[in-house]
């Protein structure tokens, strides 16, 4: 399960990923081009799977090398050191760093319209409210915490009255009942608590008031301004992967269990509950990866209640526009 657990002061920090192997269909593009992924291969990245093995990229002009990231991978430190061209980022992370540490970062797409994290808890002593997590034991990552800080003070919720411990990306704590619930991707581990004989329940901060995207599409302001046309083409073809993968959830993981999704350790069944689980997610009126004004509005009102304070000139929006 991926949380932001990989997003730390990344500038000039290291990205250990390696570029999984890859030979398209068709014929070898010719420009050259990389994207940092934000965590290792799961469902998560469908439609990128799809639109390289359906050649999407290449008839774009693309030789796309797709680099996995993981729990030791800083998605922004590869493109802040020329290993890629395009990050998977979170807006949180991305926009403190140009604020607090002049980045030069320009975000130029979201995968997640609603950000993915939630509270996850049992069925048995459910907690579906912030309300809820008064005078609860909540486990988060220690580089969320700021997230679920700004969620309980948009609901009136003081600091104090939650007992915030650090996670380790776990359930078992929860089954055991060491802890009343998590700070979790609602697209997946509710699935994994499943398989260990429990039902959970779970809500989205977005839903309460913490309206942030997630899986930002990233750039460095010098790659935006050498390689417009690439990017376009990159957007181009990611939307078309996702607009694939979701037109049948079911079709896709099947094939990737032995290529994609190999080693990873996780089941066929939980690669279809995400890819299910997060469609809703995603999906936009103005497509796939899109930005709206409104969305970016909401994301820059969220991260101002933690005192990081975004510009709308942080988000391009004018490459969407050319897809």
């Amino acid at each position: 399960m991926r949380l932001q657990m990989n997003r730390r002061h990344f500038l000039g920090a290291s990205a250990g990923a390696a570029a999984l192997p890859f030979m398209p269909r068709h014929a070898r593009a010719n420009t050259p081009f990389t994207m940092q992924s934000a965590w290792i291969n799961d469902a998560e990245f469908a439609g990128y799977f799809i639109g390289l093995d359906q050649g999407y990229y290449t008839e774009e002009g693309l030789d796309l090398t797709y680099l996995p990231g993981g729990p030791d991978v800083i998605p922004e430190s590869s493109i802040i050191a020329g290993r890629a061209d395009l990050s998977l980022t979170t807006p949180d992370t991305t926009i403190k760093a140009i604020v607090e540490q002049g980045a030069p970062f320009k975000i130029i797409g979201a995968q997640y319209q609603k950000n993915p994290i939630g509270i996850v808890s049992l069925a048995k002593s459910p907690i579906l409210t912030p309300q809820d997590m008064i005078g609860k034991t909540i486990a988060v990552p220690p580089v969320n915490t700021i997230s679920v800080e700004a969620m309980l003070a948009i609901n009136g919720i003081d600091r104090s009255q939650v007992n915030i411990v650090p996670y380790s990306y776990d359930p078992t704590p929860l089954i055991r009942g060491e802890i009343d619930a998590s700070l979790d991707f609602t697209t997946n581990v509710p699935y994994t608590i499943e398989t260990m004989g429990e039902e959970a329940v779970s809500f989205l901060l977005y839903d309460f008031g913490f309206t942030i995207y997630n899986d930002t599409v990233v750039v460095t302001e010098e790659t935006l301004r050498t390689k417009r046309a690439e990017l376009v083409g990159w957007l181009r073809a990611s939307r078309r992967g996702w607009v694939e993968n979701f037109a049948d959830p079911d079709l896709w993981p099947p094939r990737w269990m032995d290529s994609w999704f190999a080693g990873t350790g996780r089941s066929l069944e939980n690669e279809l509950f995400f890819n299910h689980a997060q469609q809703p997610l995603m999906e936009s009126p103005a497509g796939y990866m899109a930005m709206t004004e409104d969305g970016i509005d909401a994301n820059l009102e969220a991260l101002a209640r933690v005192g990081i304070n975004g510009t709308r000139d942080m988000f391009d929006t004018t490459l969407l526009e050319e897809i």
